[in-house]
């Protein structure tokens, strides 16, 4: 018999999370929590949900895959005139949220996305297995289609005619990346007494602050 949804809970003792040990970085202290959850053999370390708002106002969200991290922000990479990429043209105010369920850790981001130029995009889309990159070629992504097989059929046209071929970047596809204005560690702990600990860009500078749970 199934369990009552209200009764699924599990108590987070792992590890804790203290201002003294976090820095003065949260870009640096991310790449650490980031380097541990690779390390830990986190199923989808790279996964983040991407939360947008729609020009009527309503929220929108979905998993998409970090692909580099720098001192600017956060980068990844999508067709542009896909649902997000309308989104983010019309408001580029946008949230990126990582949860590493084994290691009991969230992240939140909050800032104002921008596209990466066109050279970036060009090197990262050809770094891709091919099979990726034909996939980029065949996809109108998020626009309707009747059938499965006619974006299939359209796939193995794009993978015949490129075989052994460089494949164009399309004009519709590139990166994008998050500045972050605020980035919250979230480090689960026991009683829901969680920690979480809060930066927030003020005048260039971080200015750090815990958060009840």
């Amino acid at each position: 018999m199934q369990n009552n949804i209200s009764d699924i809970r599990n108590e987070y003792s792992k590890a804790s999370l203290d201002e003294k040990d976090i820095g003065n970085s949260p870009i640096d202290f991310f790449k650490i929590w980031f380097d541990q959850a690779v390390h830990s053999e986190v199923r989808e370390p790279t996964a983040m949900t991407l939360a947008t708002v729609r020009n009527d106002g309503m929220p929108d969200a979905r998993i998409v895959l970090l692909k580099g991290i720098d001192k600017e922000g956060f980068q990844f990479y999508t067709n542009y005139t896909s649902a997000k990429g309308k989104e983010l043209d019309s408001n580029p105010n946008a949230c990126l949220v990582f949860f590493w369920a084994e290691l009991e850790r969230q992240v939140r981001i909050r800032g104002k996305i921008s596209k990466v130029s066109r050279q970036i995009s060009e090197e990262y889309f050809h770094s891709r297995p091919f099979a990726s990159q034909i996939g980029a070629l065949a996809s109108s992504q998020s626009d309707p289609v009747s059938d499965r097989s006619i974006l299939d059929k359209h796939y193995e046209e794009l993978k015949l005619k490129y075989e052994g071929k460089t494949v164009p970047l399309p004009e519709n596809w590139g990166g994008y990346i998050l500045e972050a204005s605020e980035i919250e560690f979230w480090q689960g702990r026991r009683s829901r007494l969680h920690d979480r600990i809060l930066f927030r860009k003020e005048s260039g500078s971080w200015v750090k602050t815990r958060l009840q749970p």
